[in-house]
């Protein structure tokens, strides 16, 4: 896949930041405001997907290392995992080990938002997993549609040579 104009490729360079600011403002707010690890993980996978589509495949494969990816991945998932059974020692499954007791929350005169606890913590790992999770399908899925159109490339137009 050829890539896009340069006047298309300044906007992706000057925009595209802000999805990753903005992904992981969601995940880090996932506990207090609507959003949360997936949706900001998302958000922060379609950064690839719009690095991909205006310089296309070739110049950003070349930089984009997988295994950077996967270990995202399995981070964010060994994490959840972490957090979800440090609540078994306190009763159950995702038991909230870490939270702040209610009557201290509630008399606190500072000001600020009280810790969730790991609640927010493991909108963080969910957020992690899914930004990997979905960056590696979008290149999996790019490299085998480069090899798709690779074989009909003359055929492609509207992009810069």
């Amino acid at each position: 896949m050829k890539p896009l104009s340069i006047v298309a490729r300044t906007v992706c360079d000057l925009f595209a930041w802000f999805l990753v600011i903005f992904g992981v403002y969601v995940i880090v707010h996932g506990d207090i405001t609507p959003g949360g690890g997936f949706q900001g993980g998302a958000i922060v996978a379609s950064f690839m997907a719009l690095l991909l589509v205006a310089h296309g495949g070739k110049k950003v494969l070349e930089w984009v290392k997988l295994s950077v990816y996967w270990a995202l991945m399995f981070f964010g998932l060994l994490l959840f995992i972490f957090l979800g059974i440090g609540g078994i020692k306190h009763g159950t499954f995702t038991y909230n080990f870490l939270s702040i007791p209610h009557d201290v929350a509630v008399n606190s005169t500072h000001g600020i938002i009280p810790f969730s606890g790991n609640i927010g913590l493991m909108d963080l790992a969910v957020g992690i997993e899914v930004a990997g999770a979905l960056t590696i399908i979008l290149i999996v899925m790019f490299r085998w549609m480069m090899t798709d159109v690779s074989e009909n490339s003359e055929k492609e137009t509207g992009y810069d040579s």
